[in-house]
């Protein structure tokens, strides 16, 4: 019998909790719309922008710079969302996939797995992770 999945509320709260905490320094200075912070990790530049921002939330997307050395759908694409009043960061959209549903039905037209959010908030955190280990900044880490 299969068991089905069920989202861990606990869990993922307290994933996004760390993700803000981790995002928070990496972004760019100011709070504006535009705004760009650009790291380079030995040979990959990566890009963090402002694309929205209000009293309580930001949404910031993360990318490859130079997105042309890699197939599209190769290239790291995250859209996330910042809720500063919760103090959280919510993954919304990745790579092609526009929103994220909390639960996907398995198997799938487009093979989600059943945790897809999940799991793609779990890379934004070993991500970032990586990056704040690592020294990300403007200068050069290799």
């Amino acid at each position: 019998m299969n068991k089905r999945y069920t989202v861990d509320l606990t869990s993922l709260m307290r994933l996004y909790e760390t993700n803000y905490a981790k995002l928070l320094p990496l972004l760019p200075r100011n709070d504006e719309v535009g705004d760009t912070q650009v790291y380079l990790v030995c040979d990959d530049a990566y890009q963090l922008k402002i694309i929205e921002s209000t009293r309580y939330t930001t949404v910031v997307t993360l990318g490859l710079v130079d997105i042309d050395r890699v197939a599209d759908y190769l290239a790291p694409l995250l859209t996330v969302r910042l809720y500063h009043d919760a103090k959280v960061a919510e993954v919304c959209a990745a790579q092609q996939i526009s929103r994220l549903k909390p639960i996907y039905d398995y198997p799938n037209l487009r093979m989600h797995q059943k945790n897809e959010k999940h799991q793609v908030n779990l890379f934004l955190g070993d991500w970032l992770k990586h990056c704040l280990r690592h020294g990300l900044s403007k200068q050069s880490v290799c």
